[in-house]
């Protein structure tokens, strides 16, 4: 899925803009995504869609939530109260290359400690890749079935069902159902922003896989 041309510019300058307020040169935050000089340019300018992992990736050598590549920074740096009510008119933003959608619920300023998103899979799925970065999220699965794949260990969660992990572990989720899957997603950042972390890599040693912990009445 490819997001449109005025998405891809504002997608675009906005990055562009969080990189220029940091005094970063192209070439740094290319080199602290892990992308070469080249897309990332050209995703500054709005001539290329971006993956969901490339985005995390930007994001996080930006020291932003994800969200705050898709608007304008906001007036204040910590959120004070937040009310989500039935109806509220909100946009789904599409994640480019993957046809995941997501809505922020709660959280994404600066100051936040918390980002509460709700997430839909499509029942095609097309992120592959294992993510990794500081913190830690909590998932709860709204509909359908999900896969959690953390580390080594894979998790299959239904409506109802949810999963705490270490964000620091490579993990990505899919849809395994034969319908659209939804998900409600709390992430909790990290104090340690200074701290480097590698990208997409899965243990080369299997470590001993763990049972799922379940509670019993």
């Amino acid at each position: 899925m490819k997001m449109q041309d005025d998405t891809l510019a504002g997608l675009g300058a906005r990055i562009r803009s969080l990189r220029e307020e940091r005094g970063m040169k192209l070439k740094d935050l290319a080199d602290g995504a892990g992308l070469s000089d080249a897309f990332l340019s050209r995703l500054e300018r709005g001539l290329v869609s971006s993956s969901v992992a490339n985005l995390i990736q930007i994001a996080q050598a930006l020291d932003v939530g994800v969200s705050e590549l898709f608007a304008n920074a906001p007036d204040q740096s910590r959120s004070d109260v937040t009310v989500h009510r039935l109806g509220d008119a909100s946009d789904d933003q599409s994640i480019p290359s993957t046809g995941y959608r997501w809505r922020l619920f709660a959280g994404g300023l600066p100051n936040d400690d918390l980002e509460v998103f709700h997430l839909l899979f499509p029942r095609k799925n097309r992120m592959d890749l294992m993510v990794s970065h500081p913190g830690q999220e909590y998932c709860y699965v709204i509909a359908g079935r999900i896969r959690f794949h953390v580390g080594v260990e894979s998790f299959e969660l239904a409506a109802g069902e949810g999963i705490l992990l270490n964000s620091e572990l490579p993990h990505r989720a899919e849809n395994i159902g034969t319908d659209e899957a939804r998900m409600l997603m709390v992430v909790a950042k990290s104090p340690l922003k200074s701290e480097h972390f590698d990208w997409w890599r899965v243990p080369t040693a299997a470590a001993p896989a763990r049972p799922a912990r379940t509670k019993t009445s």
